[in-house]
């Protein structure tokens, strides 16, 4: 089969574009899927790069540490050559030992973080990091793991949700965010972000959304009550104590403005650090205004279905920015770090 195959870490020079791949054999309680499209992800490139090891501090775009041996979501080495791709749509071709025939050409999407074996419940297993994903023409999944959609919407507009709207929509739920809350997102133009301004609306949020000038149209137009520009004073452009909850996956040198407009009480969730993981925290800040703290990974087993519902029944709607071949991975990659666009970029495997 054709796939792209992550060799170590590193740049795009470990990216190899190879059509000998053997196709996989759906093992025992496993379906065999067919994609029909994968969408390119943050934490794609980050585990390509090496950013999750402890020994990077800078943002994404500086970069990581390509001979580390903890730069993955677990903390553990990856094993290499790995197919990676974090979202993946496609249709059941095949069945293992265990599984019902009957769900043979079902299409189905897959959550990127899923309950590791065995494990507890904050125990994760990542597609396309601990286990193969979606850069391929065809990816073996435990049959739990594929869900079920029935929609109108194309094989790449469905492939723009599991990742960043299951993100997005485990933060909110975690966060407890309800009708009424002021909702103060972080990084509103990208995957996570514009899910997130989406899914805050639908649960009847207030939604101010930070954003370059000439996204903030967009924003708008997802639902976002207002937006603000990412370089603003934000206590001087939104108030102190004005925000009841905030979700974030920017971080960086301005991540000590989120505590100060948080409300007394106010709930700081994080899933992402795109500006740099290393801020400085005032511990007065948090003790004094009883904030909570939140970071986001392993997902409630409800959320992917819960998002499932919302898909169906057209209470959110797709964003996708481009589409490239899966042999174009390295330009849907390059310009994907350039963060020009507004929502997703998904790549389409042959279909041949």
């Amino acid at each position: 089969m054709t796939a792209v195959l992550t060799t170590g870490h590193g740049g795009y020079e470990v990216l190899e574009y190879r059509q000998d791949v053997p196709r996989p054999e759906p093992k025992p309680g496993e379906v065999l899927i067919r994609v029909g499209a994968a969408g390119v992800n943050n934490t794609d490139i980050n585990t390509r790069t090496g950013w999750y090891s402890k020994s990077v501090s800078g943002a994404t775009s500086d970069g990581g540490a390509s001979e580390a041996d903890d730069a993955s979501w677990s903390g553990l080495p990856l094993s290499f050559p790995l197919i990676q791709g974090a979202d993946i749509c496609g249709r059941i071709v095949a069945v293992g030992d265990g599984v019902n025939k009957n769900r043979i050409g079902e299409r189905v999407i897959v959550p990127t973080m899923q309950p590791s074996p065995g494990g507890g419940p904050f125990d994760t297993f990542t597609v396309g990091s601990e286990c193969n994903g979606g850069f391929a023409q065809y990816v073996a999944m435990r049959a739990s793991q594929a869900y079920v959609v029935i929609s109108a919407l194309s094989d790449v507009e469905l492939a723009s949700f599991p990742c960043a709207y299951s993100t997005a929509e485990n933060m909110l739920h975690r966060a407890g965010v309800i009708t009424g809350n002021t909702v103060f997102i972080t990084g509103a133009s990208g995957g996570v972000g514009s899910a997130a301004v989406q899914l805050a609306k639908r649960r009847g949020a207030s939604v101010i959304a930070q954003t370059g000038a000439s996204k903030a149209s967009e924003l708008l137009a997802l639902g976002a009550s207002r937006t603000v520009d990412r370089n603003a004073d934000l206590p001087m452009e939104i108030g102190s104590e004005t925000i009841d909850v905030v979700i974030d996956i920017v971080g960086g040198p301005s991540w000590p403005q989120l505590l100060d407009v948080l409300k007394r009480g106010g709930r700081y969730i994080v899933s992402g650090a795109i500006a740099g993981p290393m801020v400085e925290l005032d511990l007065r800040t948090l003790y004094l205004k009883d904030l909570t703290f939140l970071g986001c990974t392993a997902q409630h087993p409800d959320v992917f279905a819960d998002l499932v519902g919302y898909i169906e029944r057209g209470e959110i709607r797709p964003l996708v920015a481009k589409t490239y071949p899966l042999k174009d991975i390295v330009s849907a990659q390059t310009e994907f770090q350039l963060k020009k666009h507004v929502g997703k970029i998904v790549l389409i495997p042959p279909q041949d």
